[in-house]
């Protein structure tokens, strides 16, 4: 496994420069609260016929920043950020609330002062 760190100002020109449909297998968008109102983000990937080849970037941030959305390289990513603004109560550029919860809940499950 690799990981590297990107930061949000270049999130889409890193992901952009490394990533290819027919190598590498989109995941997940993951966050990880760290507390004090931190999170880590991670981007994970795996590379098509490669066991065990995983590459994740990742970028530290706090909750009122917004997050840039990978949906223009990465279609499939959408659902994910869908997920982290649910789950974490983040604003992901042009990702909509109301995946698993409703569109009006304050409920953030994901981040720790919840």
């Amino acid at each position: 496994m690799r990981k590297i760190e990107t930061t949000l100002t270049t999130l889409l020109r890193d992901i952009g420069a490394f990533y290819e449909a027919k190598k590498w297998h989109f995941l997940s968008v993951n966050g990880i609260d760290l507390g004090e109102g931190k999170i880590e983000l991670q981007w994970i990937f795996s590379q098509y016929g490669v066991k065990d080849e995983i590459v994740i970037y990742y970028a530290l941030s706090d909750y009122d920043t917004p997050v840039p959305s990978i949906v223009s390289l990465i279609p499939s990513s959408v659902m994910g950020e869908r997920e982290i603004v649910d789950m974490f109560g983040l604003s992901v550029d042009g990702a909509e609330r109301g995946l698993y919860l409703d569109e009006d809940s304050r409920a953030h499950p994901l981040r720790g002062e919840s």
